[in-house]
């Protein structure tokens, strides 16, 4: 069975910065909870990040890549530097997804760990910008296939896609 890494928050663990929940209501995600397919992971707290925490970004808005690379870090408000517990949250993740053959998942968009697509700006002001989190670099650099939440349809075709290139018959 193709096995989906998920971020905790979207199935509803309180663990994000706010000690709040992002549950995700989508009949898709329900049905591969049902079929036992998901593989539950949050990496800021798997990383050590207590619930709450002061929320933080990476600098300059540079993504993920340049977090793995030391380029860049991030940052609370206060200017506290929490790098060091998102590459280890990362890097547990994809123990994790290798550890159950995961080949795709499903992140919270807009985290500076899970999102896929588009990360904060490193301002603290709310502002997004185009890019990856530390997690999603790290599983895309790992050859591990990443969506957002609001993406579970495209998720979904892919995982499609994954089940028959290795259906035995």
């Amino acid at each position: 069975m193709e096995r989906i890494l998920v971020s905790a928050c979207l199935l509803g663990s309180r663990v994000r910065y706010d000690g709040g929940a992002k549950t995700s209501d989508d009949e898709l995600l329900a049905r591969w909870r049902a079929e036992g397919r998901l593989v539950r992971f949050c990496p800021e707290v798997e990383g050590g990040l207590p619930v709450p925490r002061p929320p933080a970004e990476i600098e300059g808005g540079a993504g993920g890549a340049a977090v793995l690379a030391g380029e860049a870090r991030i940052l609370t408000p206060e200017g506290d530097d929490v790098t060091a517990a998102f590459v280890s949250g990362a890097r547990q993740a994809l123990a994790a997804a290798r550890s159950r053959g995961v080949r795709i998942a499903i992140l919270k968009e807009g985290s500076p760990s899970c999102g896929s697509l588009r990360i904060y700006d490193g301002s603290h002001r709310g502002r997004t910008t185009p890019g990856q989190g530390v997690t999603t670099a790290l599983l895309e650099l790992n050859g591990i296939r990443v969506f957002g939440e609001d993406r579970i349809p495209e998720a979904a075709r892919y995982l499609e896609e994954l089940m028959e290139t290795t259906d035995p018959t």
